[in-house]
């Protein structure tokens, strides 16, 4: 029986014959089995073999084999037994020569065969790759894998159910990683093995009924390989796919791993749906963290772009939000690093995010940054990188959206600001890196109309923060106002206090109609904030330049005759504060002089007035004589040794308001409104800003001015006891009456009329919430009638004194 196994093949028990008189393809065998009655596909095989492997295949007999297969498909699967029993007998005796022959012939029979029986010839086509992969000569791997990639490139019109590429996908990968000790071998192995992967994806991918390659026991083997291959490369230059589709190189050029392993990477990619997106992020973040790949960004950089431009556009989001998900993770260098490749990413992304998504990703960036804040002063420096690495990244995916939806960013930013009159450290950090991020995204929008970039709630929520606690985060509010109120690039020009603006160069344009409708609406709020921005005891130098360059760029854009009255009482009320405000500094109250007249000498220049230029001019030229120090530019200390040059003590070198109305006149530009008190301070002209409600009330009551004697209808002792009555009596005369039926003198009547004036531009100008305000009663009408009840129910309705006296008038009682 050991001899008939030698001679015999049991496997075609279904022709003894055939079985009986096969010849032993064993040149030692004697056997004497008769070589004619053997199956005509063997001798087919057998005579495709040269007598030395040297020769080669012989072309004639394959030709012969090639047309048998054809003519008879139902052979083929014992012909590719029968060259796969002939191959693994060759490399166990290492007849490498004849392996090769046999390899060679299977790729001719799988190149030639129909597509309806391919099924028939695979799978010993396979075994004999796997056998080939299974050796150890480098040779033979080569060969094998450029076999099965050449099977990978037919299309099958049928899968197979039960075909597997476990065996396929792990030896690839692991050529991938070679490290054989030369060069040139290593190299050639490791393009194997990425081109075997390559094979393997685009024989798996195409087809849902065969085996699932984006399984993570694929993934974890495929990604990890290419990315190895990837990172050996000497420089890192990434292209979108439309821009030369990769990896592939220039025409001509010599295939290198990294290269090869980009494109096959890219070629994953490009075959992902959206579930299987994740399943190739995963075990990238995965490589980066286990191998620290992080730092440099570089090679992240790289790699993240590839992903980006590779997949669907309209996948880009969830590599985002997958990278977003890793942020917090790691070391402090780690999640700046990370945050760095987010920002070299978002902007292509930001092209194809829509609705939800777009605020999403601003509001993850958001919860990072106010994360890393609540850390606090955790190594200071890389949380500083990782915020400034988070703020890019929001900037440069708001450089990508459209202006309507920075507007909404910008809103959303804002509403996300702490907002307490007291905040805590935590919460002056948070609202400096809001800010930032602001400032960030409004960098990159592009003002049309002032009411497009300030809504109403958006503005409001700006000028909410105008007199924040930390002075730095006020530099950043004006810095916002100075992205969005500049349109001609003038920020430059006018970022330091000065008189000369004939070298400025500055660019001036007509004020549009939509402008002075939304500074119609919005001027008082506006004017409001930067005065009382003005005010505060804490502003530095920076502080104060800020706020001119924010109002020198409203000069600017706003220069027309409408707005010029109010502009003008603005630059006055700054000047008049630096007199009256008891809190401010010899230095601040020196810096608003500083800037009231180079206020005013801009507005000349941008509206054309000459007269008002002169006027100016005077003012300048006196100063310089007496008090340099109230001219610019801006020092950060002023150390006067003669109190007697403090502004206080020099008013005739302030501008005055009657001959810069009179200027105005002369220019033809009606300055009514200039003539009236500011209503940013009060009393008589620009004091205490809220004057114009207490002047108004008081213009109310200036009939009865007279009769009251100096004391307040409305105090506490005007409640009904009576007591005072006969001290009230004797203050009503009939010449008293008299003028205040007649109004008082001329100068009184001038001055009430300017009070109306005032006051009538406050309520035309004013938000309606301020006005409320400022006129809410000084007590509870509750508490006030109760005590009136209260007094009126413990003393008498007069007075005992009067009971016996005589009969009072009935005026005096009433």
């Amino acid at each position: 029986m050991s001899f008939v196994k030698c001679c015999f093949e049991g496997g075609e028990g279904q022709d003894f014959l055939d079985s009986f008189v096969q010849k032993c393809t064993d040149p030692g065998c004697c056997c004497g089995c008769c070589s004619a009655l053997r199956p005509r596909y063997k001798r087919l095989v057998d005579n495709i073999f040269p007598a030395s492997p040297q020769d080669g295949l012989v072309k004639s007999n394959m030709e012969k084999l090639t047309f048998y297969s054809l003519s008879s498909p139902e052979k083929l699967d014992r012909i590719g037994e029968y060259l796969f029993q002939k191959a693994s007998r060759d490399i166990y005796r290492r007849r490498h020569g004849f392996v090769i022959i046999a390899m060679e012939a299977m790729d001719q029979l799988l190149v030639a065969c129909h597509s309806q029986t391919l099924n028939l010839f695979v799978e010993s086509f396979l075994k004999m790759v796997q056998k080939l992969l299974e050796s150890t000569d480098p040779q033979l791997q080569i060969l094998a894998t450029q076999s099965f990639v050449r099977f990978a490139n037919i299309e099958e019109d049928t899968p197979s159910y039960h075909r597997r590429y476990d065996f396929f996908v792990s030896k690839f990968s692991a050529m991938c990683h070679s490290n054989h000790g030369e060069p040139g071998p290593r190299d050639r192995i490791r393009l194997a093995g990425i081109q075997g992967l390559q094979g393997v994806i685009r024989k798996t991918v195409s087809d849902d009924l065969v085996e699932n390659i984006w399984e993570a026991q694929h993934m974890d083997k495929i990604v990890p390989s290419l990315l190895y291959n990837m990172q050996s490369a000497e420089k890192y230059e990434t292209v979108s796919c439309a821009e030369g589709g990769g990896a592939g190189g220039e025409e001509g050029e010599e295939e290198s791993p990294p290269r090869l392993a980009e494109a096959c990477l890219r070629d994953l990619l490009a075959r992902a749906s959206f579930g299987h997106i994740r399943s190739v992020l995963r075990p990238v973040l995965t490589h980066f963290d286990r191998h620290d790949l992080w730092i440099p960004t570089d090679f992240a950089v790289h790699v993240f772009k590839i992903i980006m431009f590779s997949i669907q556009a309209q996948y880009s989001y969830s590599v985002v939000e997958a990278l977003m998900q890793q942020l917090e993770a790691g070391r402090g260098g780690v999640r700046a690093a990370r945050a760095a490749v987010l920002a070299a990413i978002v902007g292509i992304a930001a092209g194809d995010s829509v609705g939800p998504s777009v605020l999403e990703i601003i509001n993850n960036i958001l919860t990072n940054l106010r994360a890393s804040v609540a850390r606090g002063a955790e190594k200071e420096t890389e949380e500083k990188l990782y915020q400034e690495a988070l703020i890019n990244a929001l900037g440069e995916f708001a450089d990508h959206l459209p202006d309507y939806q920075k507007i909404d960013i910008m809103m959303f930013i804002v509403n996300k600001v702490p907002g307490a009159a007291k905040p805590s450290r935590a919460d002056a950090m948070l609202q400096h890196i809001l800010l930032k991020s602001l400032l960030k995204v409004g960098a990159t929008y592009k003002t049309t109309e002032l009411s497009k970039a300030f809504p109403a709630a958006f503005l409001e929520a700006l000028l909410r923060l105008s007199s924040a606690t930390e002075p730095s985060t006020r530099v950043l509010l004006q810095r916002i106002l100075h992205t969005l109120l500049d349109r001609r690039d003038n920020v430059p020009r006018l970022a330091v206090v000065t008189l000369d603006y004939d070298a400025a160069g500055l660019s001036v344009e007509k004020c549009s109609r939509q402008d002075l409708i939304f500074i119609s609406k919005h001027g008082y709020a506006i004017f409001s904030a930067l005065y009382e921005g003005l005010q505060l005891e804490s502003n530095s130098t920076e502080n104060i330049a800020c706020i001119y360059t924010t109002i020198a760029l409203l000069c600017v854009e706003l220069a027309a005759d409408d707005t010029l009255c109010d502009l003008m009482l603005l630059i006055l009320a700054i000047q008049q504060s630096s007199i009256s405000n008891p809190v401010l500094s010899v230095s601040q109250q020196c810096q608003l002089q500083a800037v009231s007249i180079s206020l005013a000498a801009l507005l000349p220049h941008v509206a054309k007035l000459p007269r008002l230029a002169d006027y100016i001019h005077k003012v300048v030229e006196a100063r310089r004589e007496e008090c340099g120090h109230l001219l610019p530019p801006l020092q950060h200390e002023y150390r006067l040794s003669d109190p007697t040059l403090l502004p206080a003590k020099v008013p005739y070198l302030m501008m005055d308001q009657m001959a810069i109305s009179e200027c105005l006149k002369a220019s033809g530009v009606e300055c009514g409104r200039l003539q009236g008190a500011a209503p940013y301070c009060g009393g008589g002209p620009l004091q205490h800003r809220h004057s114009w409600i207490e002047t108004g009330a008081a213009a109310g009551r200036d009939s009865l001015a007279d009769i009251a004697a100096g004391t307040e209808p409305d105090s506490a002792a005007s409640s009904p006891t009576l007591a005072r009555a006969p001290a009230e009596c004797a203050g009503v005369s009939l010449e008293a009456l008299r003028r205040a039926a007649e109004g008082g003198s001329g100068a009184e009547r001038r001055d009430a009329a300017q009070r109306r004036r005032a006051l009538n531009l406050a309520f035309r100008t004013a938000p309606f919430h301020h006005l409320m305000q400022v006129t809410q009663p000084k007590y509870e009408i509750q508490e006030k009638l109760e005590e009136i009840f209260r007094s009126v129910s413990e003393e008498p309705l007069l007075a005992p004194s009067l009971k016996s006296g005589p009969p009072l008038p009935d005026l005096c009682l009433y």
